[in-house]
């Protein structure tokens, strides 16, 4: 079998200190991770059709609903699995996220925690 790629994941996210969490997870996971802060460039980069895109959704200079709500609108793109963060107590951003087309929604910190085994998925099988 030949060498394949490591699957692509984006990552849209702004706090450095969560990067370094996300560098180390994809890492272990065998991924791609590329770091976006331009909401330009995520619907750029997402032609190319990433295994995921992660969103903090309280990265307000990106506008990540906007985002998700054109990613999931295009044809191209809308196969692409989207998962968001965001603080526990925020559930009225949780529930603009899902209407916009996130297929998934965590708590930071439930994200945190899992992040390894939802990049190994995501690295693993195809999605």
């Amino acid at each position: 079998m030949p060498n394949q790629e490591p699957k692509r994941v984006l990552a849209v996210v702004s706090d450095l200190f969560f990067a370094v969490k996300l560098s180390d997870a994809a890492k272990r996971s065998g991924l791609d991770l590329q770091f976006v802060k331009d909401a330009k460039e995520v619907l750029e980069k997402a032609q190319s059709k990433p295994s995921l895109i992660v969103f903090d959704l309280n990265f307000d200079a990106v506008n990540p609903l906007t985002l998700i709500s054109a990613l999931k609108g295009s044809a191209e793109t809308k196969g692409i699995n989207l998962i968001g963060f965001l603080s526990h107590v925020q559930g009225e951003l949780k529930m603009a996220a899902q209407d916009a087309g996130c297929d998934m929604v965590m708590a930071r910190s439930a994200f945190s925690t899992n992040l390894f085994q939802i990049f190994k998925r995501y690295g693993a099988n195809g999605n």
